[in-house]
């Protein structure tokens, strides 16, 4: 059976990212100085710049920005520094693994690789069977492949036959994909697990190139990057517009190359490159033991799963045990209900090594990563060891980002992570997750710099007392040094691509922020594999209005300006910079709702 990825199989994954050592040390001095910068243009935007007359514009503006600073420093302690943990030869033997009083008779590591599907065509996850066969140990291992189909397909069930690898499901599809891998963890007996997903593809090296990390018996889990090796290549502007125009396109398309360099169309056009994400950002938290799971492609310790599912479930008793008994005063009798009810509060309180969550894997890295008693450490391996297939259309884009976002969202409101009642994390690990979850409340204050430029155009009210020197010998020294920290401090990386959906992704975070603070509950949508057919403007409706309503304000600017009626034009020139900005932003999340690969278009 042929898939549209066929063409692409024999990609191969790009190595990881080799920060020169000078480079590192030019990210520090000018991140350092950005901060700085960035603090006393902060402090000057409160004590003297404020617009008194439109303080219902100047103070949402001046607050966006604090917020947006603190952003900025919490996402440079994320990037300080890079190391990576020694990658260490494979064990040979299970004691290997183990701390020296739990050593046991030696025998072969054994590892369950677990692919959980649900609705997905089930050649695909032959596919994904057929390379986990093809895995590659220097030593003998006790290694099997589980099917953990929520789907109870006859024909999913009929593949694995084939393929020689085991089939488990179950009857009802409690805890989604969470309670799909509860069910796998009872039915099999490994030490360490492999979680996939229908699509994730692995690589031979991936158990020798990973389990060398768990002879730190304190070793929970360890991330592998994921890839996606279907990204669309892209068509040099050139083509495309010869494609559309003819012969005056291509000369056009020239000679625009010719000035501003190469430039290609449909590259990547959902922001799926997740080598920022993996290769920059989370790589970056080995140091403070604080990168988390991310699901797909990741190894874990049994024991460790299973303590942590342990040590949540007395947490839930207890939890629940005092929520009913807690207004009662004497406290004999407290205590005396408290053991009555402990029997039955325990028979109903689920074990879930992973939480029935729609973001199972964060939150049980929080649990691990909090747990004071063993201090469990994880490992983000900086080489990829599989490939997986990209979201190939908006719908499906929008599916899989909001899920990321509500879901953590969810436990940020939800499970207060932070009051340290439960979750002993570090102060270097709060600060790593507290960044995650900043980063997805900064669509409010994104919001507010998208509209910004909208009410001055439109108004001619300034948010500051004056676009004066004061303004410029402020603002540009942190402006320019803090994009030239993240130019390095991104090296290797387009740093323009994570920028520009940082600010597009604001509407659907806002949607995500809206659904939990209102209580929802967050749906298990399975990411679908395939190509959703259409186009989907109708997903970046409020892009569009920022795009249209912005490029309305500047013509209505610039007509006040042609009229003399604005006192000062400095103030609409930085507007044009700042609206031109959003507009780039906006503008890639609206072409990628319209796209289509080359051959869909063709043959329509």
């Amino acid at each position: 059976m042929g898939f549209y990825f066929s063409r692409f199989e024999s990609r191969l994954p790009p190595e990881p990212l080799q920060t020169p050592r000078w480079v590192k040390i030019a990210w520090q001095i000018l991140a350092v100085a950005g901060l700085i910068l960035g603090a006393n243009y902060i402090r000057w935007r409160w004590m003297s710049s404020l617009n008194m007359d439109a303080l219902w514009y100047a103070i949402p503006l001046a607050l966006a920005e604090t917020l947006a600073w603190i952003g900025t420093l919490l996402f440079t302690i994320n990037l300080w520094k890079e190391v990576d943990p020694p990658q260490l030869p494979p064990p040979a033997d299970i004691n290997e693994c183990l701390a020296e009083q739990d050593h046991t008779e030696p025998r072969p590591v054994k590892v369950d690789l677990f692919i959980a599907t649900y609705s997905e065509d089930v050649e695909l996850v032959r596919l994904s069977i057929r390379d986990a066969l093809k895995m590659a140990y220097p030593f003998p291992l006790d290694y099997r492949i589980h099917v953990l189909d929520d789907g109870r397909r006859p024909e999913m069930k009929a593949v694995c036959d084939e393929e020689g690898v085991n089939y488990i499901t179950r009857q009802t599809n409690i805890g989604y994909k969470a309670g799909n891998l509860r069910n796998g963890l009872e039915q099999t007996d490994g030490d360490f697990l492999v979680i996939c997903d229908a699509d994730t593809r692995v690589f031979p090296t991936l158990l020798s190139h990973t389990l060398g990390y768990f002879r730190d018996p304190d070793v929970a889990w360890v991330q592998t990057p994921q890839w996606f090796f279907d990204l669309p290549e892209g068509e040099r502007l050139p083509r495309w517009l010869a494609r559309r125009t003819g012969k005056p396109g291509y000369a056009l398309g020239w000679t625009l190359e010719k000035i501003v360099g190469p430039v290609t169309l449909g590259r990547d056009p959902f922001f799926n490159d997740p080598r920022m994400f993996y290769d920059v950002i989370l790589r970056r938290r080995n140091w403070a033991n604080a990168a988390f799971c991310c699901g797909a492609a990741s190894v874990h310790r049994r024991e460790a799963v299973m303590q942590a599912a342990l040590r949540s479930y007395v947490w839930n008793v207890e939890e629940e045990i005092e929520r009913h008994t807690r207004d009662i005063q004497d406290p004999a009798m407290r205590e005396a209900l408290q053991e009555a009810m402990r029997p039955h509060v325990a028979f109903d309180t689920e074990l879930t090594p992973y939480k029935f969550h729609v973001s199972e894997d964060i939150y049980t890295s929080i649990v691990l990563h909090g747990d004071d008693a063993r201090r469990w450490r994880s490992v983000m391996h900086p080489r990829i060891e599989s490939k997986m297939l990209s979201p190939q259309d908006m719908l499906t884009w929008i599916i899989q980002r909001f899920k990321y976002a509500a879901g953590s969202l969810d436990i940020l409101f939800h499970d207060n992570i932070f009051s340290r009642r439960r979750f002993k994390l570090s102060l270097p690990q709060t600060l790593m997750y507290g960044t995650t979850f900043w980063s997805y409340l900064a669509c409010v204050w994104n919001t507010v710099f998208l509209i910004s430029p909208i009410v001055y155009l439109f108004t001619g009210i300034p948010p500051v007392s004056a676009w004066s020197t004061p303004f410029y010998l402020h603002f540009l020294p942190f402006f320019i040094v803090s994009e030239l920290a993240f130019m390095f401090g991104t090296w290797g990386i387009s740093a323009w691509d994570g920028r520009a959906s940082y600010l597009a992704f604001f509407s659907m975070n806002l949607r995500a922020l809206n659904t939990v603070l209102k209580g929802e509950q967050i749906k298990f949508h399975v990411t679908p594999k395939e190509r959703q057919t259409g186009r989907f403007l109708y997903l970046v409706k409020p892009q569009i209005a920022i795009v249209a309503l912005t490029l309305a304000g500047l013509i209505w600017g610039g007509i006040q300006v042609a009229r003399g009626q604005v006192d000062d034009p400095s103030g609409y020139v930085i507007n044009i910079f700042w609206g031109a900005v959003n507009i780039a932003a906006m503008l890639p999340l609206i072409l990628a709702a319209m796209w289509t690969p080359a051959d869909e278009e063709a043959s329509s």
